[in-house]
């Protein structure tokens, strides 16, 4: 079993390195986890560095003692991958925030499509980004990953676009797409982008803006999938055409 991930806001520990791991995730590490002296632990800032501790023992109910001596910073990954997700309906914006998380995509991009039901605005959009963001958060802790994914604001197709134009392999999945994801040539290095429709599909106009800013329409697969799962399959399956699953 793999130690457990806890995010931190900084890496500063006292003299000979006791560190002490407080607030929220202290409380879960001490009064959820139980963990104890001896155990080993991962502490991370989410974006690259990470220290491998060793418990020494608790505090009350929220503060965790670890023995913390050097820090760590992972790289990004090479070729970085962005998910561009419609938004889907009820709470499967974040399964697949979740899933994608799990498998390993670098960036998440929440999708305001002509066809989605689903509509961020005002409150209730910030509290459904929110959502996206503390769902990408949990994920990465549970994956073991100690650089989690990025989930931007809501973008709009003319947004997409732009981010797709910049992109070193733009790809929009669609029925109209004559070439399979799983053989579309790809890069070492640079950007991915990924653009996934709602359960309505990509409408033609957007797809039109899409194809003129670089990108090209693929088909994943005979089966259709839903909006929410499509994503982490084609996810993974570009994750291990280019190595990163290696």
């Amino acid at each position: 079993m793999t130690a457990p991930v806890f995010v931190v806001d900084h890496f500063d520990a006292g003299g000979g390195g006791r560190y002490v791991l407080d607030g929220p995730e202290g409380r879960h590490a001490v009064s959820v986890k139980r963990l104890r002296a001896g155990e080993d632990v991962v502490l991370t800032d989410g974006a690259g560095r990470w220290a491998e501790c060793v418990v020494l023992g608790s505090e009350g109910k929220d503060r965790l003692i670890v023995q913390l001596d050097s820090v760590a910073e992972e790289p990004p990954d090479e070729p970085r991958l962005t998910v561009v997700q419609a938004l889907p309906k009820g709470d499967r914006g974040e399964v697949a925030v979740e899933t994608m998380t799990e498998v390993g995509v670098d960036a998440i991009v929440p999708w305001a499509a002509s066809r989605c039901i689903t509509q961020w605005k005002g409150e209730r959009g910030l509290k459904s980004l929110a959502k996206w963001r503390a769902t990408a958060r949990e994920a990465g802790k549970q994956s073991r990953r100690v650089r989690f994914p990025e989930v931007a604001d809501a973008a709009t197709s003319k947004r997409v676009a732009s981010l797709l134009a910049d992109a070193d392999f733009a790809a929009v999945l669609h029925e109209s797409g004559t070439e399979p994801l799983a053989t579309a040539e790809l890069p070492a290095s640079g950007e991915i982008v990924l653009v996934v429709g709602p359960e309505g599909g990509v409408s033609p106009e957007e797809l039109a803006l899409f194809e003129e800013a670089g990108a090209r329409a693929y088909r994943l697969g005979r089966s259709v999938l839903r909006t929410s799962t499509a994503g982490t399959a084609a996810a993974a399956l570009l994750l291990g055409r280019t190595g990163r699953w290696s």
